[in-house]
């Protein structure tokens, strides 16, 4: 089969190309390269970097929280108010009163429904009706005017 003109074209690039290149290839490996004659020393230079906030700016940030809106506990005690106390002593949060625990237990008691009944009625644990009769609780109004619609009276809230 006779070869075409564009096959003899090709054949003879790459005889060209060989030819070019075997010649470079052993002057290259003849030469040391410039990393061999010449040797370098390279080191990294690695300290650490602390990121550290200005003191000026955290000082200003926590002087200047006058305005915004304000955050509250599920107590309804203000956050604000909690992170403002200078005092050391331990921060206490607001009970269930006397007036209330006496009130709830005596409506749980007229309907005749245990501490067990009224928490299935209100979709909440036992121990939290437990809590709120023995004072342990923090009081949520929210919670107590279920307790109320449920029990069908008013209870005392907490303010």
């Amino acid at each position: 089969h006779p070869q075409t003109g564009v096959e003899n074209s090709i054949k003879e690039l790459e005889g060209n190309h060989d030819r070019q290149l075997s010649p470079q290839r052993k002057t290259s490996s003849s030469t040391t390269s410039p990393l061999n004659s010449k040797m370098v020393h390279i080191t990294q230079d690695w300290e650490p970097v602390v990121l550290r906030k200005p003191v000026a700016a955290t000082a200003a940030k926590t002087a200047g929280k006058k305005g915004g809106t304000s955050q509250q506990t599920a107590s309804g005690v203000s956050i604000r108010q909690l992170e403002n106390d200078e005092d050391d002593a331990p921060m206490t949060l607001a009970k269930v009163s006397m007036d209330l625990r006496i009130a709830l237990a005596q409506a749980r008691q007229a309907k005749n429904l245990s501490q067990k009944d009224l928490a299935a009625k209100l979709m909440i644990p036992a121990k939290t009706i437990q809590e709120y009769e023995s004072g342990k609780a923090i009081p949520n109004n929210a919670l107590i005017a279920r307790m109320e619609r449920n029990l069908g009276c008013k209870l005392p809230r907490s303010k």
